[in-house]
């Protein structure tokens, strides 16, 4: 299910759905292949363990969200976008994005506010445009259909479900010059003596934890694309249990699975699982050949229809939050 409820037992990561990444994309702009749309979608307006809406505040004040960009495939970040955010005040939060080139921080935009009605607030800083708020989910999966030994009948589970939304568009050139590793991460306070920060939440490619990860949920959580080697037997163990992969087989689908990087190249088309992944891209159906090893190739759900021309490209929240 992309990678919404990546805590345990289709939960929230540390029990907190403000801190649940639940997608990553990244496509060239439509219009102007010089620039790239990067989108961290986070905290599910739904839960599933347990059920029912989740709060209406959108993002954790006390939370850190990352964007990190690998520059020279080592699989460790050269560039990070930080997002913070005030406490609501008012019925009203507001954002604040800076760039990391190493430790080196600059603020990009501060204090602006986060949507929670139809109209989204668009925030313009040079090479950037930035949005945070939310939206309405773009993933499209059976959910329910998965979780019943996919058996396809329950329909779309996120046609009528939100999200909050992440969105910068920056040009290229911020990027490097050739492919990038994308991930994306939330943190919190670790509140011991000596500070610090606690990695809630990470992922670039979707469908990875919730069915892959096992018994091994947390460690996987909580760790760096450039260690991730050693989940790679956790993975085909998965692999070989669901889709009867051989073990040599498992082993070698899984190395292709990790690190958990979305490679991206701004200068070519995006169409996940190749470059990047773009709003239509239908990433459940790949997904659920590679688990069942063929045998399952589709959930017949298709995209929504309620995507924007324009900046930020996510459709209006099906439900206004109040002020």
């Amino acid at each position: 299910m992309s990678h919404h409820y990546s805590g345990p037992n289709i939960g929230f990561p540390r029990g907190d759905a403000r801190l649940d990444l639940t997608d990553l994309y990244a496509f060239p702009k439509p219009g102007d292949p010089g620039k790239s749309i990067l989108i961290m979608n986070v905290h599910p307006s739904v839960g599933l363990n347990p059920p029912g809406p989740t709060t209406s505040e959108p993002f954790a004040p006390e939370a850190r969200y990352e964007l990190k960009i690998d520059t020279d495939g080592d699989a460790v970040a050269n560039i990070t976008y930080e997002v913070r955010f005030a406490s609501v005040e008012g019925g009203e939060q507001t954002a604040t994005l800076r760039r990391f080139e190493g430790a080196v921080g600059t603020v990009v935009v501060e204090g602006v506010p986060v949507s929670t009605g139809r109209q989204g607030h668009v925030t313009q800083a040079g090479d950037h445009r930035f949005f945070a708020g939310w939206r309405s989910d773009p993933f499209f999966f059976d959910v329910l259909g998965t979780l019943n030994n996919f058996q396809f009948t329950s329909g779309e589970f996120f046609r009528d479900k939100d999200t909050c939304s992440i969105v910068l568009e920056v040009a290229n050139s911020l990027l490097g010059p050739k492919e990038v590793g994308l991930w994306a991460r939330t943190l919190i306070p670790t509140h011991s003596a000596g500070g610090g920060w606690i990695q809630a939440d990470r992922g670039a490619r979707p469908n990875q934890t919730p069915f892959l990860a096992g018994e091994q949920n947390d460690a996987y959580l909580a760790g760096e694309p450039a260690d991730d080697a050693r989940f790679v037997p956790v993975f085909a163990h998965a692999l070989e249990h669901t889709g009867g992969y051989s073990s040599e087989e498992a082993t070698r689908v899984a190395g292709k699975l990790l690190p958990d990087l979305l490679r991206y190249d701004p200068k070519r088309p995006a169409a996940f699982p190749d470059n990047g992944r773009g709003l239509l891209d239908d990433v459940s159906d790949v997904f659920l050949a590679i688990l069942t090893n063929g045998k399952v190739t589709g959930d017949n759900i298709g995209p929504h229809a309620d995507f924007l021309d324009e900046f930020p490209y996510l459709g209006p929240p099906h439900i206004v939050r109040s002020k």
